[in-house]
């Protein structure tokens, strides 16, 4: 009941809470001279990749929560939660800058959450912790390819965006390696595939609504 608990406060969290992240926002060294202004398509354009990128954070909070609550290994949870709370980090400055921009999150951030959340919690149900670990560094893969993707889709003059993202890639890839470390098994090519086509639907819909 207590880790239901638990997992029902997150997805609350998550999705409806503001979020204050416990390391500084990331600095853009390219900021110094201060480059020009954006212009408003800049802005709107920067505004829906940051509004993807928040959706992508989203997800792996699910990811995470469903798996923390999946297994019976103390030590396994530990670590998931602990990367959970990164992710938060990711959260705080997307939100920070996505205001900035003028823009604003994903409506449709509860059905994100929910399905993150129930393809986390099968996966370490019926595959087990290797398996489980596996998605994440699947996940965490197919997140910093996208993330490398938006450091050349982004305004070359919006620092503040691009310093948040080659950050969160750092962090993304760190999580991976870690989860391979703790035993991740490796996915079935048919596994990455549908991973591949659900994140290409999400930041289709992501980039818009």
């Amino acid at each position: 009941m207590d880790a239901l608990l638990i997992a029902a406060d997150s997805a609350l969290r998550t999705v409806f809470a503001r979020h204050h992240a416990n390391r500084p926002t990331p600095m853009w060294a390219a900021e110094v001279p201060t480059p020009a202004p954006l212009t408003d398509a800049e802005k709107r354009e920067a505004s829906a990749l940051m509004r993807v990128n928040h959706v992508g954070e989203v997800c792996a909070q699910a990811l995470y929560t469903a798996q923390a609550l999946a297994t019976q290994d103390n030590a396994l949870r530990q670590h998931l939660t602990a990367a959970c709370n990164e992710e938060t980090d990711h959260l705080a400055w997307v939100e920070h800058r996505l205001q900035e921009l003028g823009g604003r999150t994903s409506l449709l951030n509860p059905l994100w959450y929910a399905g993150a959340f129930g393809i986390g919690y099968v996966a370490a149900k019926l595959g087990g912790d290797r398996m489980s670990l596996g998605f994440v560094v699947e996940t965490e893969r197919q997140v910093e390819a996208h993330l490398e993707s938006h450091l050349g889709l982004l305004p070359a003059n919006d620092g503040p965006s691009r310093a948040i993202v080659a950050q969160m890639k750092v962090d993304e890839a760190q999580h991976a390696k870690e989860a391979q470390l703790a035993g991740a098994a490796e996915l079935p090519a048919p596994f990455k595939a549908m991973m591949q086509v659900a994140a290409k639907v999400m930041t289709t819909v992501a980039h818009r609504i």
